[in-house]
């Protein structure tokens, strides 16, 4: 069975490519639902509703999340609601962006 830590893990992976810190990090990643069929369901946000990789990545999550052993679906939403602001990122992300 599939579990939160695992696919965290591969979130972390996951970078975008305008800010050098992890998506997870970031605090992109507003949800993550498994059910009990192993469907993953993500509900992330992006830093800008303009942001340049707005189709590509949430392809590259849901892409990484199915490579995991166990996972049968992936379905990854984008949210708006709240809107990201830099405060939603972790304490490690704001150290290496310079914000503390």
């Amino acid at each position: 069975m599939i579990d939160e830590a695992k696919i965290i893990d591969v979130l972390k992976t996951i970078y975008d490519p305008e800010i050098p810190v992890n998506i997870y990090d970031l605090g992109l990643i507003y949800t993550i639902r498994i059910d009990d069929q192993s469907y993953v369901d993500i509900g992330m946000t992006l830093t800008s509703p303009n942001c340049p990789v707005a189709e590509s990545l949430p392809i590259e999550v849901r892409n990484k999340i199915n490579t995991l052993e166990g996972v049968e679906h992936v379905k990854v939403e984008i949210l708006w609601e709240p809107p990201w602001n830099p405060d939603m990122m972790s304490e490690a992300a704001k150290l290496e962006l310079g914000f503390l």
